[in-house]
């Protein structure tokens, strides 16, 4: 297990009780969800944007491309799909 590091960031005082009175586990867990959907969101933009390759996007996201896949059709966007794709979904 990594050693844990101390951070200081300011939020509001509401956000502040509901973390407090969430154990440790949970607030990293909702700390690494929330980078990873940012992460999903940003890549997203990138390649609806033309920026980058759907692949690209999935890499940049740290994700597989079905999982960006699905993402993306929750934006309204129809990712490319290939076999490889498909067999992932598949299983």
């Amino acid at each position: 297990m990594q050693e844990p590091e101390k951070t200081l960031i300011e939020i509001p005082a509401s956000l502040a009780a509901e973390l407090a009175a969430a154990d440790r586990a949970l607030v990293a867990d909702l700390l690494r969800r929330g980078l990873r959907d940012l992460n999903i969101e940003r890549a997203l933009d990138q390649y609806s944007a033309g920026g980058i390759s759907f692949a690209a996007a999935a890499e940049a996201a740290g994700v597989s491309q079905s999982l960006l896949a699905r993402a993306a059709y929750v934006r309204g966007m129809e990712p490319p799909f290939d076999e490889a794709m498909v067999e992932e979904e598949m299983l």
